[in-house]
């Protein structure tokens, strides 16, 4: 035998009695399940206020099926279902607020009762309308929700790789809280492992960025598996408080800043260097929490003429590869020697060598390129071929 449902017999007596108590919600949070991320970010179909006024057009034929119905205490047919249906998406795509379609439902639920009718064959009816309205409003929300997210994330695409009309670019950046009036910097961060919007560690660090900076205008997103915030050029600490959230998220990430630039286009330009300053730092093996790339230029300068690179690599440190051993361990020697400043005893320490031993391999070094890592007038070539040859994988890639 079923139970009766308490809050079904609490609707039941208001009905019966006309009290708008059990119909009218109670003040506070909103409560409403339905609403979706798009109806609560500036980027989705604006809900109504919770008290704003229903329109009757999303009641259409309601009063009748529930008289009709009611009475007869049949259940709702097909046909009623889906007028039903199709008024709840309707009522979605105008934005109205759950709350308040499901209070004008119950309104006219117990204006339009039969007289003597059955309490529970009035709520039966009503609970019947107001699920199919709901499965109708979720569908048409749901498919809004798709809708902005598949524009946002055509949107960033644009924006980080500079492709379309940077006119129509520039009106989609307003709505979604960008002001090209100021320039723009961006901050991508690479963590341990791939993410999308949807995932735990994304969603942890915007919502704590967003409730620290509730009155920026940033934009918050994931591109190939990065964490990506733009933020204004003047706003630093923007950038600099994603960083330490994606850094306390992850455990174990690196985020590089670009420069800030003006405009559409210095928006992607940003984004590239960013990328750019993460690819270095891999290959150079640096393993700073935060990149900057102002601080990184010197090496998109020696990477730009890749030939030119490739001969100083070859012709400066070729020679090395005829040592017992290969290239490396002597590469590794000057890359010491230079970390430490060209203080030998320093750099002996780095690598666990007594310091006539790194001695020993400066003085190779020197027999067999014709530098001398000690000469200053030999030192600039040497250094600048160490990082090119860090560049270029060398020497475990052939040049």
């Amino acid at each position: 035998m079923r139970t009766a449902d308490p809050r079904r017999n609490s609707l039941a007596r208001a009905a019966a009695s006309g009290s708008r108590s059990a119909v009218d919600p109670v003040p506070g949070p909103d409560p409403d399940p339905f609403r979706t991320a798009a109806a609560r970010t500036e980027a989705g179909t604006p809900a109504s206020l919770p008290g704003a006024p229903v329109t009757e057009a999303f009641l259409e034929g309601f009063e009748e099926i529930l008289a009709d119905a009611a009475a007869t205490g049949r259940r709702l047919n097909r046909d009623e279902i889906e007028s039903r249906r199709a008024l709840g998406a309707r009522a979605a795509e105008a934005g109205q607020g759950w709350r308040a379609l499901v209070r004008a439902h119950l309104a006219a639920g117990r204006r339009s009762r039969p007289a003597g009718s059955d309490p529970d064959s009035v709520l039966t009816v009503i609970e019947q309308a107001v699920d199919a309205f709901a499965d109708g409003y979720e569908r048409a929300q749901r498919l809004v929700v798709r809708k902005e997210e598949a524009a946002r994330r055509e949107f960033v695409d644009d924006l980080l790789h500079g492709r379309g009309d940077p006119g129509r670019l520039a009106s989609r950046c307003e709505r979604f809280g960008l002001r090209l009036s100021r320039a723009h910097a961006v901050a991508v961060a690479e963590g341990p492992e791939k993410y999308d919007e949807a995932d735990s560690v994304p969603r942890q660090v915007s919502g704590e960025l967003f409730a620290r900076f509730e009155n920026r205008r940033i934009l918050f997103t994931t591109k190939d598996g990065r964490m990506v915030c733009i933020a204004p050029g003047d706003q630093d600490e923007v950038l600099t408080h994603f960083a330490k959230l994606v850094y306390a998220a992850t455990g174990d990430s690196q985020v590089a800043v670009g420069r800030p630039r003006e405009g559409v286009v210095g928006i992607g330009h940003s984004y590239e260097e960013a990328l750019n300053a993460l690819d270095v730092a891999q290959r150079m093996g640096l393993d700073d929490p935060v990149l900057r790339a102002a601080d990184l230029l010197v090496f998109p300068v020696l990477a730009r003429d890749r030939q030119a690179l490739v001969d100083l690599v070859r012709y400066t440190l070729g020679p090395l590869e005829q040592a017992r051993g290969g290239a490396q361990p002597l590469l590794d020697t000057l890359t010491a020697y230079f970390d430490a400043g060209c203080v030998a005893a320093a750099a002996a320490r780095e690598l666990s060598l007594s310091v006539r031993a790194l001695t020993y391999r400066l003085e190779r070094i020197h027999t067999l390129t014709g530098c001398d890592p000690a000469d200053p007038a030999h030192r600039y070539a040497l250094q600048t071929a160490v990082l090119g040859a860090r560049l270029l994988a060398w020497p475990g890639r052939p040049l």
